[in-house]
């Protein structure tokens, strides 16, 4: 292990098929800068090495490890668990923390089963303890907060995308361009794809500081630009509750919770939401929650810091305007 950092943990990134790297970098290298040193591997089609190494250096790694392979264009996960594989041998971490994404939970499951590793899945978060790395999962719809750890062999955690706020200062990495022998194995075969850009001035609802969501109690999607409108003022992004997803006021996309998308904001402001454990789930580990309902009876206003009893359509316009007036 001559040249690898101390205490080293293993940190797969997802990288899309054009070579970029995904928003999701950032959190599982932050998440595993708190308990070790993060080693980044990164499997990028040929080209995109130094770009990525420079970019993982800047998110925190302590080590940076680049795979490049020419069958990223045509195969699925395969030369991804392939490159897991030759660089948990070479460094022999004591841990791998894996986006849990699509790809990420499909490689680190292929992997784990390859080497023989335990999994933790779906983990909220990740710490140590007097005997190795302990990873921290939220159950039942957040109601039960539960650790694992591996009782051998090197734990495999995927780590669940918004759930943890850490990130890592920027390093000046050394980087390793690895080895690796295709292992053969069956794999999906990719026919074509097209990547889609959304262009949006909002930031990504996983990342944001700031969320203002949504739910049924905005009445329709024309009611939904009180939502928009509050969220451009504190410059947030915008997110739904499932119950405005069915009911068809905006995109599945913008669903915050258990079956949507879990984020951890320093603030999340709930317009119209009753909070519904399946919604809580998403969105519980914010920093401060702020709810506005009418019914004061709303479970929502069992975890919100603050919480205002009132109909949304006349108090949200004057929360813009006092918000845009401070501004300007």
């Amino acid at each position: 292990m001559t040249g690898y950092p101390p205490n080293p943990l293993l940190v797969l990134v997802d990288v899309s098929p054009s070579g970029g790297l995904r928003s999701s970098a950032a959190e599982v290298i932050g998440a595993a800068s708190a308990v070790g040193t993060p080693v980044a591997l990164a499997v990028t089609p040929p080209g995109n090495a130094d770009r990525l190494a420079s970019e993982l250096a800047a998110l925190g790694a302590g080590y940076v490890m680049i795979s490049e392979s020419a069958d990223l264009g045509t195969a699925v996960v395969a030369p991804v668990v392939d490159a897991l594989a030759a660089a948990a041998a070479a460094l022999s971490p004591e841990a791998v923390v894996v986006s849990n994404s699509i790809q990420g939970r499909d490689a680190a499951a292929r992997f784990a089963a390859r080497s023989g590793s335990p999994l933790a899945a779906d983990a909220v978060g990740i710490s140590r303890d007097e005997e190795g790395i302990v990873a921290h999962h939220s159950v039942y719809g957040g109601a039960y907060n539960v650790d694992s750890a591996a009782s051998a062999g090197t734990l495999v955690v995927t780590l669940r995308q918004g759930s943890s706020s850490l990130r890592a200062d920027p390093r000046e990495a050394e980087t390793e361009l690895l080895n690796v022998s295709a292992s053969g194995t069956p794999d999906a075969v990719i026919t074509g794809y097209e990547e889609s850009d959304a262009v949006s001035t909002r930031p990504e609802l996983r990342g944001a500081k700031v969320v203002v969501s949504g739910g049924r109690g905005v009445g329709s999607g024309e009611g939904f630009a009180l939502v928009e409108n509050l969220a451009d003022a504190l410059g947030g992004a915008v997110g739904a509750s499932r119950a405005a997803v069915d009911a068809g006021y905006v995109a599945q996309a913008m669903q915050v919770g258990q079956t949507g998308v879990t984020v951890a904001p320093d603030l999340y402001i709930a317009l119209g939401i009753s909070g519904a454990i399946q919604h809580r789930a998403g969105m519980q580990t914010a920093k401060t929650i702020i709810a506005i309902n009418k019914d004061a009876d709303a479970p929502i206003f069992e975890i919100a810091d603050f919480g205002v009893v009132g109909d949304l359509f006349t108090i949200v316009p004057q929360l813009v305007s006092a918000i845009e007036a401070k501004q300007g």
